[in-house]
């Protein structure tokens, strides 16, 4: 379980410099007028399976963690709601970050149905965007550092 959360940890870097990448990516090019590019499409897509690896990892770190029984110990999910560092951990964190991946899902979806460069540059840049600022409220921070 100490490999899963390292693992889990640490490939959170890897998805918030590519999720970060991914968005300037679209937000440069939009304001930019860049041409779409096979590289553009590398990096959303890049950052697409990145997020979807993470999702899986912190859904399996959720169950071998057994945050069920935490539940049951403090009371039922009542006293979790209560108690905000649980409250983050077991609801908040998780909920958020899965919204954040259909974000990604959605924008590189709908990306690839444009068939000019603006609208999917567009696309890329309003989903990613909105999943990044996600992504950052609700990162762990005292953990990381």
């Amino acid at each position: 379980m100490d490999t899963l959360q390292f693992i889990h940890s640490y490939w959170a870097y890897l998805v918030l410099v590519v999720l970060v990448l991914a968005t300037l990516n679209a937000l440069f090019k939009f304001f930019g007028n860049k041409e779409f590019e096979a590289r553009d499409f590398r990096i959303s897509l890049f950052t697409l399976i990145t997020m979807h690896i993470q999702l899986l990892i912190g859904i399996i770190l959720f169950f071998t963690k057994d945050y069920f029984s935490t539940i049951e110990q403090v009371g039922g999910m009542g006293e979790v709601m209560k108690n905000s560092a649980l409250r983050n951990l077991i609801v908040e964190h998780p909920t958020t970050m899965i919204i954040a991946v259909v974000l990604v899902t959605m924008g590189y979806s709908k990306h690839k149905k444009k068939l000019v460069s603006k609208p999917k540059f567009k696309m890329l840049a309003i989903f990613y965007t909105l999943a990044l600022i996600l992504v950052l409220a609700k990162i762990p921070w005292g953990l990381w550092f």
